[in-house]
């Protein structure tokens, strides 16, 4: 399949081919199609499938298709939970719209209101926003939502995670009911996203999409066993020396675990630098863009920091904490192995949390290859536990929804 396939206008095609997007992604395969038929779109989709392009083909496509006489007021809105995730998603908008006479505005926390006032002063016809900044100009009467067509939220659970839900709500009720909605989550589960799925969707198309890489011949996945957090941290400073290691995301579990984690590899000499969700924007901004730019860096990171966070040529992603679940452990080793280009997951696992692995292997349905460093090998028996069993759970969200077809507008008051 390629892009040609979703008849999609030349001027589309022609961005897509300059900013090398050579054949869709498979969340892309299946959300074009949806929303360009109109379809709402409930999407479990990682970060690194291209799910922003999964959304922002369709909304340009139907803005092309329906063209209008001048309105001050936009006709879609595409939602992200942070600046960065809205900036970035901007920039793909530009990207695409490269051809069109069209215009996107981002509004975000962050900057000064009276500049991104000055932003709306000339028509535009998408706007990127974060729900608190948009709330207040809404109630200030500075934004006229009732015109959108489309509304696309992106990293819906994060919202969530970071309080934005009653925002998101307040947003919709100054929406009249006939738009049309996407839904992009990196996890579908929990009753959080069920009701905003339920609020704002009419008998979605439901997209369930892993990590494009997590199964990838792209991304060698490791795990090395230690034997005490002594030992993980000799093993973790080694595989930071080596030469091959030039920009790595270390994870841990904890702020407080990132915090004395990255102090001790700065006394180490490693440059290394900590992102937790406690930094402003502006200071996680400025370290991403350090991380980014300067060679031999090193990123340790909690879970909900790196989230929405867009950072190219990760040569190594490592679980210095093993993650508790299997989801978070393919949206972690989602950051490296992109655009073509080989990565590294590597896993580092004490005793303790060999239960961990094991629930990791059954979300994966394979095992991760265990390897070792010489002069470095652990005691640790390297039997690993069965895996964990399956257990019983709760329907799955696609069944819940399917079985409730409200119609939108009882969905949306």
């Amino acid at each position: 399949m390629n892009f040609a396939d979703f008849d999609l206008d030349d001027r589309l095609l022609e961005a897509l081919r300059e900013v090398h997007f050579n054949r869709p992604t498979p969340i892309q395969q299946q959300a074009i199609p949806a929303l360009m038929a109109g379809k709402d779109v409930l999407a479990g989709a990682a970060t690194g499938t291209g799910k922003t392009a999964a959304f922002v083909l369709p909304v340009l496509q139907h803005i092309i298709d329906n063209p209008q006489s001048y309105s001050p007021n936009p006709r879609a809105l595409l939602l992200a939970p942070t600046r960065e995730l809205a900036l970035q998603i901007r920039q793909v908008v530009k990207s695409l719209s490269r051809h069109l006479d069209l215009r996107s505005v981002a509004i975000t926390g962050g900057l000064a209101q009276d500049k991104q006032r000055a932003l709306l002063t000339q028509p535009y016809q998408i706007l990127i926003a974060t729900p608190g900044r948009l709330l207040n100009l809404v109630e200030q009467d500075e934004i006229d939502l009732s015109e959108l067509e489309l509304v696309m939220i992106d990293e819906a659970d994060r919202m969530l995670d970071m309080g934005q839900g009653p925002d998101v709500y307040a947003l919709l009720d100054a929406i009249p009911d006939s738009f049309q909605a996407g839904l992009f989550s990196a996890t579908l589960s929990g009753s959080g996203i069920e009701r905003f799925a339920q609020r704002m969707l009419d008998d979605p198309t439901i997209i369930q999409v892993d990590a494009a890489n997590h199964d990838s011949d792209q991304v060698q996945q490791l795990l090395y066993f230690a034997d005490d957090r002594e030992h993980k941290q000799t093993l973790l400073r080694t595989l930071l020396q080596d030469a091959s290691c030039e920009k790595a995301l270390v994870f841990c579990n904890k702020k407080s675990r990132a915090i004395e984690l990255n102090d001790r590899l700065n006394t180490e000499g490693l440059a290394s630098q900590v992102l937790h969700g406690d930094f402003i924007q502006a200071a996680r901004l400025e370290r991403v863009k350090r991380f980014s730019e300067h060679p031999k860096q090193v990123l340790v990171a909690t879970d909900v920091a790196a989230r929405g966070l867009d950072i190219a040529n990760i040569t190594h992603v490592i679980n210095f904490d093993v993650p508790l679940r299997g989801d978070i452990y393919i949206h972690r080793i989602g950051r490296t192995g992109r655009a073509q280009q080989m990565g590294i997951a590597i896993t580092l696992a004490e005793g303790h949390e060999l239960k961990d692995i094991a629930r990791i292997e059954y979300h994966l349905n394979k095992r991760l290859n265990i390897t070792t460093m010489p002069g470095l090998e652990a005691r640790l028996s390297l039997n690993k536990p069965t895996r964990a069993k399956k257990k019983p759970h709760k329907k799955k969200l696609a069944k819940k929804l399917a079985k409730q077809p409200a119609k939108k507008s009882s969905k949306r008051r």
